[in-house]
């Protein structure tokens, strides 16, 4: 029995299907579900979320947020999320240098404009090891 996985940030639902097994990363490490999983409610953590089904295994970038587990069901509500494919790695190295210069002046900030940026910088960080892993 195939798992059914779906992939939601505050914009859009970036993924939604069944699969064969799904590799989340979460704060405490990587998890692997497969059909049948104990319920679990765990916490994102910026990386690469890998999908397998049949012989093929894809990947997507997730932001923080938060994985639900209940057994064939597994839902991901992330800040962000992009299929590795969709990568810009010169779009993202500019926005990640755009954050990292904003946050030289981080005294000036507002502490969730700080965050903001942070947080940015670690998804641009995940974005670009995932691109660049597959060359």
């Amino acid at each position: 029995m195939p798992l059914t996985l779906e992939i939601v940030t505050p914009e859009d639902r970036v993924y939604s299907d069944t699969v064969d097994t799904v590799v989340i990363p979460t704060v405490e490490g990587e998890i692997g579900i497969l059909p049948g999983h104990i319920p679990l409610l765990t916490q994102v953590a910026d990386g690469e979320l890998r999908v397998t089904k049949g012989s093929e295994t894809k990947g997507l970038v997730v932001g923080e947020g938060f994985a639900e587990i209940d057994g064939d069901r597994v839902k991901v509500l992330a800040e962000f999320a992009i299929h590795e494919a969709q990568i810009d790695e010169n779009a993202v190295e500019k926005a990640m240098q755009r954050a990292e210069e904003a946050l030289k002046g981080r005294e000036k900030l507002e502490s969730t404009e700080v965050e903001r940026l942070e947080s940015l910088v670690r998804f641009s960080v995940a974005q670009l090891g995932v691109k660049r892993k597959r060359r």
